[in-house]
């Protein structure tokens, strides 16, 4: 049987957030198993770099994380910290998640300097967001407001709005929670107004699945409640062929042993909307995330894919 290591060390981007969750992870590291040495390995991926295109045009969330995958194949980093909604739907061979940690805020949040919350903008208003899922939203729901792409870490994005290039934006709102900005959240959107990405709010760990002694290391970490809705989340996700180019969305939450579950398939534009919601025996989070996207696509939601994979 493999014996613990001595030291480790994580592999994190180097935004404002993603340094805070690998900190949060050191920390808690050290606590559960003092004397174990932990130093960050900073790194600046292709998502960070490439900032004037949509993710949905450069490659998608992936370009967030096979950098830090690449330096833990190399040895220089035993485990790579992400934001759980930045991790593809399929992990590349050889890698594995060896735990979630609780689930901060999954909600999506306002964030305006004029306006306290959606209904309040005006016809034309300009909302900024990076995501297609958001937008499609949006679009659907207040088809009067205009939608612009906006990307960057939170400073930026922030300092975007503060500038007056967008009369509000649309952000994680664990992101701003974690760095001490939720008083600039002006209102929390709700599921039912904005349904969440998979796995949003929760912070996973991937290794290299032969590290048996980090998976041995690492298990009593797992926050058993998020693990099992993310799992059914990124089912859902995976089922639908989720990605940033497909607007989609998978929330769950744990209630009394069941996992009651909501997804929704769009086309960008909003105008093509269809969501489904279940509920499912939480010893079983995969199966429910198949079948609530087995449901949507028997709903519509195929054609929609289709017609997004062929452009």
């Amino acid at each position: 049987m493999a014996s613990p290591p001595a030291s480790l060390v994580i592999a994190t981007r180097e935004s404002a957030l993603a340094l805070w969750q690998a900190r949060h992870v050191s920390a808690r590291l050290v606590a559960s198993y003092p004397g174990l040495d932990v130093r960050l390995l900073g790194m600046t991926t292709r998502g960070d770099r490439i900032l004037d295109s949509s993710l949905s045009k450069i490659g998608g969330k992936g370009l967030f994380v096979k950098e830090l995958e690449l330096a833990l194949e190399e040895g220089r980093a035993d485990l790579a910290v992400h934001s759980m909604k930045d991790v593809p739907m399929e992990l590349p061979a050889g890698f594995v998640l060896a735990a979630m940690f609780e689930r901060e805020d999954p909600r999506d949040a306002f964030v305006s300097n004029r306006y306290r919350n959606l209904s309040e903008l005006p016809p034309g208003a300009l909302v900024g967001t990076s995501s297609l899922r958001r937008e499609s939203q949006l679009r659907a729901r207040y088809p009067h407001l205009r939608v612009a792409p906006l990307r960057g870490n939170v400073g930026t994005r922030l300092r975007r709005l503060d500038e007056g290039q967008f009369d509000a934006i649309l952000l994680a709102a664990a992101g701003l929670k974690r760095l001490e900005l939720e008083h600039r959240i002006s209102a929390y959107l709700p599921p039912e107004q904005s349904l969440p990405a998979a796995g949003q709010g929760a912070i996973g760990l991937e290794i290299r699945s032969v590290r048996d002694d980090l998976q041995k290391l690492l298990a009593p970490l797992n926050h058993d409640a998020t693990a099992l809705c993310v799992r059914a989340e990124r089912a859902a996700s995976r089922t639908l062929g989720g990605s940033c180019q497909v607007p989609l969305g998978a929330h769950a939450v744990l209630c009394d042993g069941e996992l009651q579950m909501r997804g929704f398939v769009a086309s960008p534009d909003g105008r093509e909307f269809i969501e489904e919601a279940m509920a499912g025996p939480a010893h079983a989070p995969e199966a429910l995330g198949i079948f609530l996207a087995e449901k949507l696509l028997a709903r519509g939601a195929g054609a929609i894919l289709e017609r997004l994979a062929h452009g």
